[in-house]
């Protein structure tokens, strides 16, 4: 089976604006999106960059563009947008996207979305985005205004481990994030990109450890040689024995000082057999290249 990730950066300035643009099939980088989608082939296709809806109809509108539309989807709720109450940048105001749970200018601005071939087991599938930062097993937090703690996520979009059903009945376990990238709101923002990534550690580590086969996809916005923030994090994923770092190499080009980096990856666990892997070709006016990845699990 193949499986691709891709950071499509498709969200928009306002709630709705999104599914309007993909009715209207009128807007370039829709078109782009959907020939690019298309071209992957993916068998599981993991898409962040994409704004959420609780009926899931941007998504569904994406999926009818397709020329072969998929069978199951799941819209993946983030953090993304919803207000904290708190002014976590400090500069005297409480509602603005960079004081949100998430970044975000309205909420679900920028989630994340499955689409797939293969049934999925809603059953069987967790969403850890609610654990509180603080809750994290050795947490960084920066310091942050008194009552906030109390209340803020550590995902800027989320943590999910989402259950896809094999045609042999056993199910890979598909473990997605789109971690805050190092920058902007200077520590807050490093020291979050940082244990996002360590959470997975943490999963790994306990009880609530998915059985294999799974896979770690999705994008950690930080390299592992190269670009700011705190990479220790990530170095410890890709060295972890349990996963598989098969498939190197920049995916994205922020252009100026940042240049080309790492930031977006698929992390099969050590039990899976790789059959294939590489980076489709990066799509017109897009930043992020798709990567894809075929296994046998």
């Amino acid at each position: 089976m193949r499986l691709a990730y891709w950071n499509t950066d498709l969200n928009r300035a306002g709630p709705g604006l999104l599914l309007r643009d993909l009715r209207l099939g009128r807007a370039d980088d829709l078109r782009v999106a959907a020939r690019t989608i298309a071209a992957l082939q993916a068998d599981v296709l993991v898409i962040s960059g994409f704004d959420y809806d609780a009926g899931g109809l941007a998504l569904a509108a994406l999926n009818a563009a397709l020329p072969q539309p998929y069978d199951h989807l799941r819209p993946l709720r983030p953090n993304t947008g919803i207000a904290s109450g708190f002014d976590l940048d400090g500069n005297g105001r409480s509602d603005e996207a960079r004081d949100a749970i998430g970044f975000g200018r309205f909420p679900g601005e920028g989630g994340m979305a499955i689409l797939s071939r293969l049934p999925l087991d809603a059953a069987a599938s967790v969403d850890h985005s609610g654990l509180l930062w603080r809750d994290l097993p050795g947490a960084a937090l920066p310091p942050l205004p008194e009552g906030a703690a109390e209340m803020l996520r550590l995902s800027t979009t989320g943590h999910h481990d989402t259950a896809v059903v094999l045609p042999d009945g056993r199910r890979l376990h598909l473990l997605t994030w789109h971690a805050t990238p190092p920058a902007f709101d200077g520590e807050r923002n490093i020291r979050r990109n940082h244990d996002e990534a360590a959470f997975w550690l943490h999963l790994l580590d306990s009880p609530q450890a998915p059985q294999a086969p799974f896979v770690l996809i999705g994008q950690a916005n930080v390299d592992p040689d190269k670009g700011n923030g705190d990479p220790a994090a990530l170095r410890a994923l890709l060295a972890d024995t349990r996963l598989q770092d098969v498939l190197a190499g920049d995916t994205v080009d922020y252009g100026g000082a940042l240049g080309v980096l790492r930031v977006s990856y698929i992390l099969p666990s050590a039990s899976i057999t790789v059959t294939g892997a590489g980076h489709a070709p990066q799509p017109e006016g897009a930043r992020h290249h798709p990567i894809w990845m075929e296994i046998s699990p």
